[in-house]
């Protein structure tokens, strides 16, 4: 395993490439250039989870409902709803005027396909088409819900702007179903994909959608309100090296770096024309997720025992640092500063760390020295961090780590082998969500466990299940902490993910881009001033 990097080695790296060629400039005013944070491996929102593949997405696909910054629901690509039979019935209406990239019209039965494939997928999709008894499209421009008992819940599920996001596509598109990705990228957001002009790992091209009609009411926030596309032209342009993308920014060749390493974030501060900002105030979640179907993590009490050995500051710090501004540690399965956070079981993460106790506690759990195949994301400098402390620390208390360096789109696609380690398969590996993800159970996707059903990993665990289930049906805010509750005090015990601390990512960009949105990197609402 190469050593973990330094802050030293990472600025001096930042530096040479600060004097590497520079990419050539000259776009016009109509045109934005955005650095994504790596490359853009996957196009399908459905397949993946990953958040560039979401920021993506919500370029090319809309939704029916959007989702303002306090995560309220409001009407996007429907006009409204009508609600019947005392909350079983929902009568959800198209907007007029709605249109595919390929020049069709629209269509109920294109929502309806759309919602059944990212119901099969999606953690809330799931948890609202197990309260579905009719899904239909009745007319062209009616989306029907008949449902088992009232789920208020509708219009939030249907507007989430996390990962697995119910983006709308056409039905001959939808109908194959979540099992395997789209080869072809067509919908009805405010951008066109120009699949043309994709070159792997270096570009995506994206150019407004003239037919697009935005919303003519509400207010922008996040994925809600009108989306009024002011660039002809959006170029992403992939830089494996930050140092590199910095210096494009400062030199004006690019307008926008989603996610510049913290290292360089006191240059980029001082930088003529150039701003910095947190765009999420809920940050970022690390995640440390296992393979619960194959050795060694198959085993409850070795998965506690390396709960109890990882130490969150050490994953932060690697990931932002010593400014203690950029991360907190102290981080449970709920975003902090949430309604459901709670201190429910947390000194299984904010106790003493223990390596010597962690150490018999897996050879007294029977661990007889199985490969632990740990996937790391090597051109993602953030999980590249924490796959390096979950190795050291794994090695401390007595596992066999066979650290494996992959580029973050094979990642992806090796996430879904379920296959023995020597079959191909994975152990573990290191991932973010955004905070927002992990708000509440509805759309906890890594807090899922059920089974084959479940995100990478596939934990079982029928406690959490039926507490999650419980959760949608509770009657009141209070109701629905207590059930957090006990949902956190089991995740510490039957341990489905660890969470490894929560920071806080911030954007660069040129000053005259103007109109950056809170929540991600939303690019509808961005102009040049």
């Amino acid at each position: 395993m190469p050593s973990r990097p330094t802050r030293r080695t990472l600025i001096a790296g930042a530096a040479a490439a600060l004097a590497a060629p520079r990419i050539a400039a000259g776009a016009d005013r109509r045109t934005l250039r955005f650095v994504p944070r790596t490359d853009l491996g996957v196009l399908d929102p459905i397949w993946s989870s990953a958040i560039i593949t979401r920021n993506h997405a919500f370029m090319v696909y809309d939704t029916l409902y959007g989702q303002n910054s306090e995560f309220e629901p409001s009407p996007q690509m429907v006009s409204g709803h009508r609600i019947e039979d005392d909350g079983r019935l929902w009568r959800l209406s198209l907007r007029d005027g709605l249109t595919w990239h390929d020049g069709e019209r629209v269509l109920a039965r294109d929502c309806v396909a759309s919602i059944r494939r990212w119901g099969a997928k999606d953690a809330f999709g799931q948890a609202l088409m197990a309260a579905t008894d009719e899904l239909a499209a009745p007319d062209d421009q009616t989306i029907l819900f008949r449902l088992k008992a009232p789920f208020p819940f509708l219009p939030h599920a249907l507007g989430k702007s996390a990962a697995f996001f119910p983006a709308m596509m056409p039905e001959r598109l939808a109908s194959v179903g979540p099992a395997k990705p789209i080869t072809e990228i067509v919908g009805s957001g405010p951008f066109r994909y120009r699949a043309d002009e994709r070159v792997p790992g270096a570009r995506n091209v994206y150019e407004r959608f003239a037919a697009y009609k935005p919303r003519e009411d509400g207010v922008v926030s996040r994925t809600a309100g009108p989306k009024r596309v002011q660039f002809d032209r959006v170029e992403w342009i992939t830089m494996s090296d930050p140092g590199t993308a910095a210096s494009a920014l400062q030199a004006g060749e690019v307008d926008w770096v989603d996610y510049p390493v913290i290292d360089l974030l006191p240059m980029l501060r001082t930088s003529s024309g150039v701003n910095v900002k947190i765009l999420d105030p809920k940050g970022l979640i690390g995640v440390f997720r296992m393979n619960h179907l194959q050795p060694p993590f198959d085993n409850r009490r070795i998965r506690r025992a390396v709960l109890a050995a990882f130490d969150q500051s050490e994953f932060m710090q690697a990931v932002a640092g010593d400014d203690r501004s950029l991360w907190r540690d102290g981080v449970g399965f709920f975003c902090p500063d949430t309604p459901l956070a709670s201190e429910a079981g947390m000194a299984a993460v904010t106790g003493p760390r223990d390596l010597a106790a962690a150490k018999r506690a897996i050879v007294e759990a029977g661990y007889k020295g199985e490969p632990v195949a740990l996937i790391v994301s090597s051109d993602f400098p953030a999980l590249k961090a924490m796959s390096d402390v979950a190795a050291e620390t794994m090695r401390k208390i007595g596992l066999t780590v066979d650290y494996q360096s992959l580029d973050w789109g094979t990642v992806q696609q090796r996430r879904y082998k379920r296959d023995p380690v020597d079959k191909g398969g994975w152990s573990a590996f290191c991932t973010n969500y955004e905070g927002a993800d992990l708000a509440d159970p509805a759309g906890h996707l890594a807090l899922r466990t059920n089974g084959p059903q479940a995100w990478f990993g596939w934990p079982s665990d029928p406690t959490i299940e039926a507490l999650r289930d419980r959760w949608f049906l509770a009657g009141d805010l209070a109701e629905q902490k207590a059930l957090a509750a006990e949902i956190q005090r089991e995740a510490f015990v039957s341990v489905p993910y660890i969470p490894l601390g929560q920071f806080f990512a911030p954007t660069a960009y040129r000053s005259d881009i103007k109109d950056l949105v809170d929540g991600f990197a939303i690019f509808w609402t961005v102009r040049r001033g």
